[in-house]
């Protein structure tokens, strides 16, 4: 699997299933993979715009795990995490009876970069309300995510090393 990338596989399969597979022949286990996966995935949806990069070093750093795979997770999550600011909030906000905010992720950027200290002292209470509902969603997310990459991880790393076997 050290072998150079083949520029005919298409662009998802160079940046994404390579990588995670060429960790598989380096040694690291498919269950550390997988949950290098799983928490690259709660981490890459954190509610706080500007922060996953952050968020997923130091979880793989306190867990030991994989910081090129969680980045990959994390940063191939963008759109998501984008997409789940605004809902995360509003969740939050509904679970602790807060008053919605209003305006959509633009108006909200606009702000922030007009005044971002006054942006934080304006939102911060719907910031963790967002993180609060993070949390109620990652979690299980995380689980889900590692129950469903496992098999198919383990299966990988023993197709892998079928082929070492077979070339030997």
């Amino acid at each position: 699997m050290n072998e150079a990338p083949n520029k005919k596989d298409p662009w998802w399969k160079r940046w994404f299933i390579n990588p995670v597979l060429k960790q598989l022949t380096q040694g690291i286990s498919a269950e550390k993979l997988a949950w290098t996966i799983a928490i690259g995935c709660g981490c890459g949806i954190f509610p706080i715009m500007g922060t996953t990069s952050i968020v997923c070093f130091l979880a793989a750093a306190l867990l030991g795990l994989n910081q090129p795979v969680m980045q990959v997770v994390c940063h191939s999550l963008w759109p998501a995490h984008l997409a789940l600011i605004l809902p995360f909030i509003k969740f939050g906000q509904s679970i602790h009876g807060a008053t919605p905010i209003t305006g959509s992720v633009p108006t909200l950027l606009k702000e922030f970069f007009a005044s971002p200290w006054q942006f934080t002292q304006d939102y911060w209470l719907a910031a963790w309300h967002g993180i609060v509902a993070w949390a109620l969603i990652a979690i299980p997310l995380i689980f889900l995510t590692r129950l469903i990459t496992l098999p198919l991880l383990r299966a990988a790393a023993l197709r892998i090393e079928r082929r070492k076997g077979a070339s030997a």
